[in-house]
């Protein structure tokens, strides 16, 4: 399992994911992204950003 927490690139968002994989918490993040923080693209350095910050859980 992949944990992700918005907080660890937009501080103060309090969102966080738990999914079997990088790319299931991406398609929440951007989902995410577009409704609470009006990105409606995930430039590219914010992707990066994301997979530097989702850790392995068990």
């Amino acid at each position: 399992m992949k944990s992700f927490a918005c907080g660890d690139v937009v501080p103060g968002c309090e969102a966080r994911w738990v999914c079997s994989t990088d790319d299931e918490i991406l398609v929440n993040v951007a989902a995410h992204a577009a409704s609470a923080h009006g990105l409606e693209e995930l430039p590219a350095d914010v992707v990066q950003s994301v997979h530097k910050a989702i850790i392995s859980v068990s």
